[in-house]
């Protein structure tokens, strides 16, 4: 019992009361605890520093995403990093190495979203950034697309196409600096090496196509992709080499037709013997250094790798691996051998491959023409690729479209009506083109006798697409033109070149050629000219259809007028150089058409820019003949302003050179510019104006276009200030063309019977023509000449209607006072020179025929005639005169208060004339 109850009480249980809480044991945990508000304001505000976009989210937090596991989370943060960089571009040039090379990584990426993300991505940026900007980060971008272009993946393979799509487009030139990885690249899309028991050395591995059934498209339609970029990518390579010459007619680097720099020589200083012309060898041309040395290019010391393409040990290597894939290529596009009916009948998807495949093959022949050793490769091709180009190539030639009419619903052709164009739209003709281009450059003089079977079957070919007709497009005539010029430089006798010109003219005489084309077309007979009259005068047979072409050409340019601006210049720079050659059809048809294309009014000369004119103006100096109908015309071209006044007295300047007053050591043509005709060009040059213009003028009254005085029967017509700027250049060196005349006495005696019978008379004269007579009159006067009385009377009109204008003209009036230097220095030069004219001039100051409104003007003019230092004798000699005027206006005035001007007038009297100076001071009259 007493047991029992102590181990009861070691266990005691505790009885709870009701309502009373429970005891805490002693070892209870305390579980309370107290929260406060933390305030965190400045998290909560934007990063003022770095921009967000929609979703709150700056360029770190979106590019550390683009690390995330899943593929949404990527995708989303590329289509952020779009927007984000669209609305802030700034934030492109701060974190461009970031930018980069976290989007190329995605290149690979296994989800096909993320990739077309990123490929849209980078083609937005190829957009904002320049290619010196992303340059230094290019090799990492190149990687990421070697790695995907060679990925296990079909899908990944497939976006690294578009990936260089965007790459070749934005960046070629840095594309194309890496060409030996990427082209091997190129290589192992569609092919794999054969591997092989029998192979026992391992660096000449053979390459074979290979067939993924994994794909999404059939293997022929990725091959095509494949190799769209593939040609895409060679394209590129050769636009980078600036040494290679480009497609069809562009000129060889030793071709005359270069671009060379012009001598700018001056007539004046030439026919004054200030200026030698110094002819250089090869036309300003670089020249030719005949030197058994030879500077080592840079591309040697370079390694092989880093000189790509440059290399001709690297392009024979590319060469040997891809020319025998491309034509398994053909093999397998080209007609079933079968039907050799319809054998050359293609199907679209074919056509394009083969297209492609010839296209690549060009470019690398295009590549091989930059070595120095051009000759040597060329025969390696030869002897490497002809046999099979012949088998392959020239089996089926020429090929064409098959026509494939879907009839599956009856109005879907009348819908479209470029349904069944796809055979008339030559689609094919590139192809047989850039095939006949291959070829032909295989051949050669040497080997004409060998190749002659298929040589003749491009020869028809291209002779009968030039002649059918068809509409063609620059491209395929650039490299028909190109395919054309490489038969006749392999065959160069005329009964060969003769029918390939002839057929070149017949598509060069369609209607509405564009414009493209006809340049084409004129640059490839430009240069056949030019190639033919290398040739010795004995063994040169013109070729009866280029001069049929060249004979044309001045009527068409004629024809042409400012329709086309850029083919007129090509037309005047083909007839300059036949010109200057003095091709003799050419000539004949430039005289026939002169009055066409030097009309003051519609002709070509006052319709083109100012280079064209120019060009223009000197062929003036290569026509056989210059009648008086065309000299009307070119004075008129002159004095009308539609060409610049240096071009007018580069103008006077050719005819002043092809007249008999030249003073040529040796003879010149006779009868190029007869003398009478001369010299009315010349007066009817300095007039500025026709015999029409004069006689409209004269029922001209009253201001702001005439100046009229009472004391003087000429009404000055007062031109616009261009006008006359225009029309004093022109008349300076007209002067300059008539002081070189021997005879000056014979030529002021011409000079002065013009004037007399077509000006004096008139009652309305422009203020230029009178500022040029007397500018004419001051070069040529001498003693030996003698002026009539008629000419004295009209001389002293004009000087007072001009000075009276002169001091008449209002400060306000800018245009008119540039003329008043010009103006008042011809006419004190005349009164200097002729003291007649002076004493005429006074004796027409009758002051009383006048108002008092003019007295004024006729005493300030008395006061500068006084105090001009040249006129000071003259003005002492005609002393009484000046008095007898003084005293007839203080007549006048007599009564009246004596105003300043009167006393001025007084006072210069005294000092000047009363006082009988021995010596006139040098004073020039500034008024």
């Amino acid at each position: 019992m007493t047991k029992k109850r102590k181990h009861q009480e070691d266990f005691q249980k505790v009885k709870l009361k009701v309502g009373k809480k429970k005891p805490k044991l002693e070892n209870a945990t305390d579980t309370t605890f107290k929260t406060k508000a933390i305030q965190i304001p400045e998290q909560l505000k934007e990063d003022g520093v770095l921009p967000t976009q929609n979703r709150k989210l700056n360029i770190k937090d979106l590019l550390s995403q683009m690390h995330h596991y899943s593929p949404g989370v990527k995708h989303n943060a590329l289509l952020g990093l779009k927007e984000l960089l669209s609305q802030y571009p700034f934030v492109i040039d701060a974190h461009l190495s970031s930018i980069i090379s976290e989007v190329a990584a995605v290149f690979t990426d296994k989800d096909s979203s993320v990739r077309g993300a990123a490929v849209h991505l980078l083609q937005f940026l190829a957009s904002k950034i320049r290619a010196e900007q992303i340059a230094p980060f290019f090799p990492l971008v190149s990687a990421h697309l070697s790695s995907a272009m060679t990925h296990i993946s079909e899908g990944i393979q497939e976006d690294s196409l578009k990936v260089l799509d965007v790459l070749l487009e934005a960046y070629p030139a840095l594309l194309t600096d890496r060409s030996i990885i990427l082209l091997k690249n190129f290589v192992e899309l569609i092919s794999h090496q054969q591997l092989s028991k029998r192979l026992k050395n391992r660096d000449k591995l053979s390459w074979m196509l290979s067939v993924n059934p994994n794909r999404r498209v059939t293997s022929q339609q990725w091959r095509l992709n494949v190799l769209t970029r593939l040609k895409k990518f060679l394209q590129a390579v050769v636009d980078g080499s600036s040494d290679i010459e480009d497609e069809g007619l562009q000129e060889q680097k030793d071709n005359p037709h270069s671009v060379r720099n012009p001598i700018c020589i001056s007539w004046k200083l030439h026919a004054n013997n200030q200026q030698h012309i110094q002819l250089f060898e090869n036309g300003g041309l670089r020249p030719k250094i005949n030197s058994s040395f030879r500077l080592r290019s840079l591309t040697n010391v370079m390694d092989s790798a880093e000189k790509g393409l440059s290399s001709a040990e690297n392009l024979k290597g590319f060469i040997e691996i891809i020319i025998p894939l491309l034509i398994e290529c053909w093999i397998e596009a080209s007609p079933a051998q079968s039907a050799p009916i319809l054998g050359n009948l293609l199907e679209s998807e074919s056509q394009q491959l083969m297209q492609q495949v010839l296209s690549i093959i060009h470019l690398l022949w295009k590549l091989t023409k930059r070595h120095d050793e051009t000759y040597k490769m060329e025969l390696w091709l030869r002897m490497n690729y002809l046999v099979d180009f012949k088998h392959h190539f020239m089996r089926h030639f020429p090929y064409s479209l098959q026509e494939t009419v879907k009839h599956k619903k009856k109005d879907s052709c009348k819908s479209n009506k470029n349904c069944v164009k796809s055979s008339n739209n030559v689609d094919h003709l590139l192809l047989n083109l850039t095939l006949c281009d291959i070829m032909v450059s295989l051949a050669s003089r040497s080997t004409l006798q060998t190749d002659s079977a298929w040589l003749d079957m491009i020869r028809k070919f291209v002779t009968d697409t030039l002649q059918d007709g068809s509409k063609l497009n620059s491209k395929q005539v650039n490299r028909l033109l190109g395919v054309t010029w490489r038969l006749m430089q392999i065959q160069q006798n005329k009964v060969a070149t003769e029918p390939l010109i002839k057929a070149v003219y017949t598509l060069y005489q369609q209607r509405n050629l564009l414009f493209p084309v006809r340049t084409l077309l004129l640059k490839f007979f430009s240069r056949v000219y030019q190639k033919e009259d290398l040739r010795t005068q004995r063994i040169r047979s013109r070729s009866k259809a280029l001069s049929r072409w060249l004979a044309g050409l001045p009527q068409q340019l004629a024809l042409l007028g400012l329709r086309n601006p850029e083919l007129s210049n090509q037309l005047i720079d083909i007839i300059h150089s036949a010109a200057s050659r003095s091709n003799k059809e050419l000539l004949q048809s430039l005289q026939a058409t002169a009055a066409r294309i030097y009309d003051p009014l519609e002709g070509t000369l006052v319709l083109l820019p100012a280079e064209a004119q120019r060009r223009l103006v000197q062929l003036v100096y290569f026509l056989p003949c210059l009648p008086s109908s065309l000299l009307a015309c070119l004075s008129r071209c002159c004095i009308m302003g539609r060409m610049s006044p240096e071009l007018a007295a580069t103008l006077i300047g050719i005819l002043h050179m092809r007249s008999s007053f030249a003073g040529w050591k040796c003879q010149v043509q006779d009868n190029s510019v007869n003398d009478v005709d001369y010299f009315s060009f010349l007066f009817s040059t300095l007039i500025g104006f026709s015999r029409e213009e004069l006689t409209s003028l004269q029922g001209i009254r009253g201001k702001p276009h005439i100046s009229q005085t009472q004391l003087s029967p000429i009404r000055l017509y007062l031109t616009d200030l261009d006008q006359f700027l225009h029309h004093w250049a022109v008349t300076e060196m007209i002067c300059h063309s008539l002081s070189t005349i021997p005879s000056q006495s014979q030529c002021f005696d011409i000079l002065q019977t013009g004037i007399c019978k077509y000006l004096v008379g008139l009652v309305v004269i422009p203020d230029s023509t009178a500022g040029s007579v007397l500018c004419a009159i001051n070069k040529l006067l001498d003693q030996a000449c003698i002026i009539s009385e008629n000419l004295h009377k009209f001389l002293a009109s004009c000087c007072y209607s001009l000075l009276y204008f002169l001091l008449t003209i209002d400060k306000e009036d800018a245009e008119h006072l540039q003329k008043r230097d010009m103006l008042w220095g011809s006419c004190i030069s005349a009164l200097a020179l002729l003291p007649r004219l002076l004493r005429l001039m006074l004796q027409s100051l009758q002051v009383s025929r006048i108002c008092r409104e003019e007295l004024p003007i006729v005493a300030q003019l008395l006061r500068l005639l006084m105090q001009h230092g040249q006129l000071r004798s003259h003005m002492i000699t005609n002393e009484f005169l000046v008095q007898q005027i003084i005293k007839d206006i203080m007549t006048l005035k007599s009564g009246e208060v004596q105003e300043q001007w009167l006393t001025d007038l007084h006072y210069c009297f005294n000092i000047y004339l009363a006082s009988h100076p021995q010596t006139p001071g040098p004073i020039n009259t500034v008024y």
